[in-house]
């Protein structure tokens, strides 16, 4: 086998494991063996490079513009000898002169081989960076690989990825070699090559574990309407079904709890309420507060506020140890929830009739006096700071969803 025979095969072999195509490739040994031409033999002379694909050979040739005087002997050509070289020459065309030089590939190599090299790289880089790009918002399974400071590096294939130690659910370790999941951020193109930035808080990972696990969300029969996420400790998912005849929550829950339980197992351990979406506010304000039960609701669209009463022995539940319950409820739903119990409403003499009555009017005066009173009661003074920020905080939670936020 011939050296140009040997190239064709080991370019082959490149196009076949590495997944570039054999036309980049002699695009850019053509490109560097005129830099070599010119380097090593007439750098005035106008040239291009053509590679036999089948077997390897290369020719130069000096490119010419047909004219009737020559002034540029390394540009022009006369039409006289434009037409002794070919006959279809005519004034004004380019002129294509064979110069190849003798052992032109051998003093070429080394020149067009670094020139390939950079070549293969840049190309390949591209195709990692186009592979990944397209993964971005998207679930992918990585290996644990090492820690660097606080971030973890984890192996997606053809490249490595970041997970930011702000990007890592808190407590969560991780072992060498371990399989992990995660939600990929950002891919962005760099000097180094592509650098991939993946999440494992961000709500979306959440949403994409269930189209994994459930057919009903993939399809698109059950819709996730919103997520609530604080990584690690709890989720509210909320789901509507399409289909009058598919139950949303049951279909993501899972004959029991297997579904919804295969998340929580990749999220180690992460509590996942599951509720129904409902167009009518009152019910989705209502169900945003399981596992707690909701006697009544009162909206205030002026103030995009509610006033959600439960009975006397769920109020704690209602708001969750720290507020979390009723913090994640605001942000599921956009709106600020202020919880009563039963006994709250008596001892400031507005009845269950009231609340509805309330809502009914719309008198934002009556509603915000009553929103002072609980304002000071000390006993719920934790929750009350929590809403404000989780109510203040709506609108970048939910853009986050829709789009990954670029790491700093």
């Amino acid at each position: 086998m011939d050296s140009g025979s040997e190239i064709i095969e080991a370019l082959r072999q490149i196009e076949k494991e590495k997944g570039i195509a054999a036309d980049v490739i002699f695009e850019a040994i053509e490109s560097s063996l005129v830099t070599a031409y010119k380097n090593n033999f007439d750098a005035a002379q106008n040239v291009k490079v053509v590679t036999d694909r089948e077997r390897g050979s290369v020719a130069v040739y000096a490119l010419k513009t047909v004219v009737e005087e020559p002034e540029d002997e390394y540009q022009e050509i006369s039409l006289e000898r434009a037409r002794e070289l070919n006959p279809i020459y005519n004034l004004g065309d380019v002129a294509e002169i064979l110069v190849t030089p003798r052992d032109f590939w051998r003093k070429s190599a080394q020149v067009a081989k670094q020139v390939v090299v950079q070549k293969f790289r840049e190309a390949e880089r591209k195709l990692i960076y186009d592979e990944y790009k397209g993964k971005e918002r998207e679930i992918v399974t990585g290996i644990v690989q090492r820690k660097e400071r606080r971030n973890i590096i984890v192996a997606l294939g053809r490249v490595d990825a970041v997970l930011a130690s702000n990007e890592q659910i808190p407590g969560e370790n991780f072992m060498f070699n371990e399989r992990v999941k995660v939600y990929v951020l950002e891919v962005r193109d760099n000097l180094k090559g592509p650098q991939v930035y993946v999440s494992r808080t961000h709500p979306d990972l959440v949403r994409r574990l269930f189209e994994q696990e459930v057919p009903e969300v993939f399809d698109g029969t059950v819709e996730i309407k919103a997520i609530a996420r604080e990584a690690g400790s709890r989720s509210k998912v909320a789901v509507h079904s399409r289909n009058p005849n598919v139950d949303a929550v049951g279909s993501c829950v899972g004959q029991n709890g297997s579904r919804v339980n295969f998340v929580v197992q990749e999220l180690k351990g992460e509590k996942i309420d599951i509720i129904n979406w409902s167009p009518d506010l009152k019910s989705f304000v209502a169900s945003s507060l399981s596992p707690s039960n909701a006697l009544a609701v009162a909206i205030n669209e002026r103030e995009h506020s509610a006033r959600v009463v439960v009975p006397n022995h769920q109020l704690s539940l209602a708001i969750g140890k720290e507020g979390q319950n009723a913090r994640l409820a605001a942000r599921l739903t956009g709106w600020r929830i202020d919880i009563r119990s039963e006994q709250q409403m008596r001892e400031n003499d507005i009845s269950m009739e009231d609340v509805y009555l309330e809502d009914a009017a719309d008198e934002p005066e009556t509603y915000d006096d009553d929103y002072e009173e609980y304002e000071d009661d000390a006993l719920y003074a934790d929750y009350y700071a929590d809403q404000e920020s989780a109510c203040a905080d709506q609108e970048s939670v939910r853009a986050g969803q829709e789009s990954a936020a670029p790491l700093e």
